[in-house]
């Protein structure tokens, strides 16, 4: 009998301290919120420094009928103006650009010029500048692929290091390149490269690959006379 009334207290203490299944329940409902805004938090602020790493640099917008773009924003912080252009130009080929370990040697028009078109040459971006600006940036862009318009199809091959040459207006300028690197095609694409340098900029298709494009940039390292 005194066994039996010990185990009665006992239970009726038990059930006295345990957790209801609703008190349960509530907490639960609290550290899942919490949970839900931290993560919530990380996500916005993860969003908020691509956004600005993106925004800080140069980008250029994809023409809506074009794989590659005809237009790009120019940061102007650390550039020199660009020389005022003659009103007058031609469709020929004013430079070429070499790059010897693909066997590579194209010429490009004044990007004023209706040749200055991927479907038909190398195409220099509009807002880009030319060669001999000093801290400026010469874009080039080109289709990869197949077909006899794929100027850029071997660009791939190309490792940091490896050089590319433009004449122009009878100069030689060397460059070598610093960084590749790639990006989904949304409609714009960054430009990261050393202001204070003379650059060379080439875009092209990602090769084997849909989805993404491939920016090489080349910084400034000669220019002889031809």
């Amino acid at each position: 009998m005194e066994l039996d009334l010990f185990k009665k207290i006992v239970n009726k203490e038990y059930k006295q301290k345990r957790i209801s299944p609703s008190v349960v329940a509530i907490i639960g409902a609290f550290l899942t919120l919490i949970g839900g805004f931290f993560v919530s938090y990380n996500y916005i602020q993860t969003k908020k420094v691509y956004a600005y790493d993106y925004m800080t640099n140069v980008f250029y917008q994809s023409n809506k009928n074009k794989e590659i773009t005809s237009q790009i924003i120019e940061e102007t912080e650390g550039q020199s103006e660009q020389p005022e252009e003659s009103d007058t130009y031609t469709d020929e080929y004013i430079g070429y650009l070499t790059i010897p370990k693909i066997n590579l040697n194209k010429g490009f028009v004044d990007k004023r010029s209706s040749e200055n078109d991927v479907e038909k040459n190398i195409m220099i971006i509009e807002g880009s500048t030319y060669p001999d600006v000093e801290r400026g940036n010469f874009i080039l862009a080109g289709h990869s692929g197949t077909g006899w318009k794929a100027f850029f199809n071997d660009l791939y091959q190309l490792n940091i290091g490896d050089e590319a040459y433009i004449i122009y207006k009878n100069k030689k300028y060397t460059y070598k390149f610093t960084n590749i690197y790639k990006q989904q095609k949304t409609g714009k694409i960054a430009i990261y490269r050393n202001y204070n340098k003379t650059t060379l900029t080439l875009v092209t298709c990602t090769n084997n690959d849909d989805t993404t494009q491939t920016i090489y940039i080349a910084e400034l390292k000669e220019v002889e006379a031809e």
